[in-house]
């Protein structure tokens, strides 16, 4: 995603890359079966080899599950395994030597069912539990049992899925399954605890211990609901310390076993171990780093990693960091990994078939370095990574076109590879010059595809392989690849939208996405929109977006802390609705509800006094350019007020940012022009006292980049004249701000470059207007009138059949006003919604202010009315009455007025109200008013200077 994954830190993904099939590779990832070294066939008791030999049919909960083709042989079946006597021997067994029974039948019984698992290719089935869990009630583990037993015994049983909790298994069996294990895990922790040690803890014996720790935790069990099994893996790790740095050659680890052990590890902290609070954890893992470091150098073919076991710890490595493991403070890890990357490049180019990588280990590798550069690892200053990430693009791309391996890419495998290639594009590996990169993500795409279509269950992507999956076709769109150039790219999004709405309208929990989806999956389709794809003719993509919003609100407004988004995540999701309203969305009610919903959320962020919760710079600017872009296209909020506050509390943190020596290198030239804007488009949302003392930091900051973009220069002299209007406005007078040099200089980049479209030209004419001189562009604005303004024209004339009045009159240049008198130098302006912030008729936008300014400057009066003033034919009679009243104390303009002046006319700009019934800022009228007018009126009266109005800064 992404987290974001996202993208966004977006965490955008979760591994799963632990091997699942319990085959017979010894290997320590999850994928292997672990048997102990000299196990060897047992002598095996007459009762137990008299029924043996009885030919005992395969149970058919066993057989149910056996692909075509497959069997197991009648003595090997489940049934034979657990008859009554054999049960019952077993019991007597353990009975009869108490404390110095060694335990070793019981193992042997505990592997014979993990062989039948192997060889059925699965764990027990629902059925067979509930078939051997009650016979187990009287298993008891003493004191007495061997290492080699007990460790036989729990890692048999945890291969073959036995102490797995099943979800539909009933109370009894729970109860046995839970009391076997605290029986086993009681025993572990004695015997790690013994004084002095037990002799027979040897290298293997630890490591499978551990591996089957770390299996059970996967499986589903609770680590924070079984204080035991974190117990027994506390005990066990200062063993796992002590035998790697151990100079004893018995004590030394092997390969496999040294992958196993971190990626039992990695498995422990991805699932609940935290790694900061167990320092006997880490101590294991600084330990086990040399010994990867030398048998990855090694020249002796017994110690060399194989394919499983490189993936394996690079998987392991990456989860670690993931996790909180600070690899820059870890010692060796920075030797560890240099010496591992080459493994990596060796294998893939290869040309042996037992050194190749298979498809999960493909998949795997690239999770893992994908992480890792996610976790600060830098691509550019690590070309042994580069390497290896180059070294198997042609692996994949086989294998994703290889027809024999089109079973191997199950959903996850296609979501964590394109994200991982998505989040090493976003850091760094160059799309244009990686050509194998983009063969390999073309090969990938028609899985999407083909997964996303497919009706077969095993097929389905879960919701965040979905959010995976779009957020990294978002970053690579974003980072360079066409997506009008690219069908399958196109395809697979339109294959994979259908299934964000069955997701997001679904009721089953497994369906819901998290917060951090939602997050990603709007930021992923806000940045599709924003490169190409179009909204309004996109179905799918509306009815996604459509069923997404009510979850962003029921998050938003949850109490629960599961739900809650972080403030990354927040900061992106209102940046994608402003992104994707601004495409066409449109102003939908849910989209209010929404936003009106995320705001607190943003207000609680930014007040609180915890690191993790506070907006870096790029995130307050994103959210300030969001919220402004809501309202500049129509976004209507019931609660200006609350708008405000978020605006007052975001603000406040990019003036504590701006003035910090140490941030203000987080002031990007793009983020800058953004925040310029946005606080110049919300007009007076925001107190100019708040923001006046950064201008000349912004404003400098994007003077020095040369490189500036005709739009980005439109932008930046846009919102300086914006201030400066509002300084205008605000002081009545026509002293000049010591911000109006910058719009020269803007001014003479801007008409420098080649002609812009409509919006370019019209800075351009009104900086030109606001410099005094001639336009160099001929702008052609395109006019609209509203009925209700041609209803209030046509009333006003007859009210004033000889008012001269003209219509949608450009004047010097400027963007057309409604109506101008010009016998009086006086224009009336019927102020739509757009006209203010979040449409309330009070808080006036920015680009309302710099024309009320820029057509004071010219000379003009200005009567602004705000259209709900006008919603009936008695209130607009009202309106024409005070109009006519103001008229009548007007002198009447005697000739234009000298639109090159250097001497303006500040005081005849704007009318202000007084008790006399005048006009307000925002030209309010009632009958009231207007009756006390006429009252009180004296025969001659001078105007009034306009008194200076305090205005809330963008």
């Amino acid at each position: 995603m992404d987290r974001g994954g996202a993208g966004i830190s977006w965490k955008h993904t979760t591994s799963g890359h632990d091997y699942k099939r319990p085959d017979d590779h010894a290997g320590a990832s999850g994928s292997g079966q672990y048997r102990y070294a000299p196990v060897r066939q047992v002598n095996v008791p007459r009762p137990y080899l008299r029924k043996h030999n009885e030919c005992h049919p395969a149970s058919d909960a066993c057989s149910a599950n056996h692909t075509s083709g497959h069997s197991i042989k009648p003595v090997h079946g489940f049934h034979a395994l657990i008859t009554p006597e054999k049960m019952a021997w077993l019991v007597r067994l353990s009975a009869r030597y108490g404390d110095h029974y060694d335990g070793k039948t019981h193992s042997q019984f505990a592997c014979s069912i993990k062989q039948y698992t192997s060889g059925a290719k699965r764990l027990l089935n629902q059925s067979e539990q509930c078939q051997l869990i009650p016979l187990l009630h009287d298993f008891k583990v003493t004191p007495g049992w061997t290492w080699r037993s007990l460790i036989t015994m729990l890692h048999s049983f945890t291969s073959a899925g036995v102490l797995t909790p099943h979800k539909y298994m009933n109370k009894e069996d729970r109860e046995t399954q839970a009391a076997l294990l605290s029986n086993l895990l009681d025993t572990v922790i004695h015997k790690c605890n013994q004084k002095p040690e037990t002799r027979d803890i040897d290298a293997q014996g630890t490591t499978n211990l551990l591996w089957a720790l770390a299996k059970l935790v996967n499986n589903g069990l609770e680590l924070e609901k079984t204080p035991k099994l974190k117990e027994a893996v506390a005990a066990l790790l200062p063993r796992v310390k002590t035998k790697a740095e151990s100079k004893a050659e018995k004590d030394h680890f092997k390969p496999q076993e040294i992958a196993s052990l971190l990626w039992a590890m990695a498995k422990l902290v991805d699932n609940g171990l935290e790694l900061k609070k167990t320092a006997q954890l880490k101590e294991a893992v600084v330990a086990l780093l040399p010994q990867v470091k030398t048998k990855a150098e090694s020249k002796a073919e017994k110690d060399h990693f194989d394919a499983q076991h490189i993936a394996n710890l690079l998987w392991a490595v990456a989860k670690l960091v993931d996790n909180g493991l600070e690899w820059e403070k870890t010692t060796n890890f920075k030797e560890a990994l240099a010496a591992l990357l080459p493994q990596v490049k060796k294998k893939a180019e290869a040309k042996a078939e037992k050194d190749r990588f298979k498809t999960q280990e493909v998949a795997n590798l690239y999770w893992a370095m994908a992480k890792l550069v996610d976790n600060g690892l830098a691509l550019e200053k690590t070309p042994k990574l580069k390497e290896a990430v180059v070294a198997l693009l042609p692996h994949l791309k086989a294998k994703a076109q290889s027809k024999e391996e089109k079973d191997n890419f199950i959903p996850q495998y296609i979501s964590n590879l394109l994200w991982a290639l998505a989040k090493l594009i976003d850091n760094g590996l160059e799309l244009e010059k990686t050509p194998k990169l983009k063969e390999a993500v073309a090969a990938l795409l028609p899985k999407v595809k083909n997964k996303a279509e497919s009706k077969e269950d095993k097929d389905h992507f879960m919701p965040q392989h979905i959010t995976n999956l779009l957020w990294a076709v978002a970053k690579m769109v974003d980072n360079g690849l066409e997506l009008n150039k690219t069908a399958k790219l196109r395809e697979a999004v339109a294959a994979l939208l259908p299934h964000v709405k069955i997701k997001a309208e679904s009721k089953e929990e497994k369906d819901h996405f998290m917060p951090q989806h939602i997050s990603n999956l709007l930021w992923a389709m806000a940045k599709l929109v924003d490169n190409g794809l179009e909204l309004t003719k996109t179905a799918k993509l509306q009815a996604a977006l459509v069923a997404l919003l009510p979850q962003v609100k029921i998050k938003a407004e949850s109490k629960e802390e599961k739900d809650h988004f972080k403030s990354q995540a927040v900061a992106n999701l209102l940046w994608a609705l402003a992104k994707l309203m601004d495409n066409g969305l449109g102003n939908k009610p849910k989209l209010n509800e929404v936003v009106a919903a995320l705001l607190p959320q943003v207000k609680t962020k930014a007040e609180s006094k915890k690191e993790k919760d506070h907006f870096n710079t790029q995130g307050s600017i994103n959210l300030l350019w969001a919220l402004a872009t809501l309202m500049n296209d129509g976004l209507v909020l019931e609660k200006t007020a609350k708008l405000k506050e978020v605006v007052s509390v975001l603000l406040y943190h990019v003036k504590t940012k701006a003035e910090s020596k140490e941030e203000r290198d987080d002031f990007n030239t793009p983020g800058t022009i953004n925040l310029l804007w946005a606080m110049a488009k919300l007009g007076e949302a925001i107190e100019l006292n708040m923001v006046q003392s950064m201008f000349d930091f912004l404003v400098d900051r994007i003077s020095k980049n040369p490189q500036l973009s005709q739009q980005n220069i439109s932008m930046s002299l846009w919102g300086v004249m914006v201030f400066c209007a509002r300084f205008y406005l605000d002081s009545g007078s026509n002293d000049k701000h010591s911000l109006e040099k910058h719009i020269g200089e803007l001014f003479s980049c801007l008409v420098n470059t080649p002609p812009g479209n409509i919006q370019v030209q019209s800075v351009i004419a009104m900086a030109a207007s606001w410099l005094g001189r001639a336009c160099p562009v001929v702008p052609h604005y395109q006019t609209d009138i509203s009925e209700l303004q041609s209803t209030f024209r046509d009333q006003l004339q007859s009210s004033l059949p000889l008012l001269k009045i003209e219509e949608e009159k450009s004047l010097n240049s400027l963007p057309p006003v409604d109506l101008l008198l010009p016998d009086y130098n006086t224009v009336i302006d019927v102020q739509g919604p757009f006209h203010y912030v979040s449409a309330d008729f009070k808080t006036r936008n920015g680009s309302t202010l710099l024309k009320i300014a820029l057509l004071q400057k010219l000379g003009f009066e200005f009567i602004e009315i705000p259209v709900n003033e006008l919603d009936n034919q008695e209130s607009m009679k009202t309106v024409i009455e005070q109009i006519k009243s103001k008229l009548a104390i007007l002198p009447e303009a005697h000739g234009p007025v000298s639109l090159n002046s250097s001497e303006w006319a500040a005081d005849e700009a704007y009318f202000t109200a007084d008790d006399g019934g005048q006009f307000s800022d925002d030209c309010y009228f009632t009958a009231e008013e207007y009756l006390e007018e006429q009252i009180k009126k004296p025969k001659k009266r001078k105007r009034k200077r306009k008194k200076p109005a305090k205005t809330a800064a963008c």
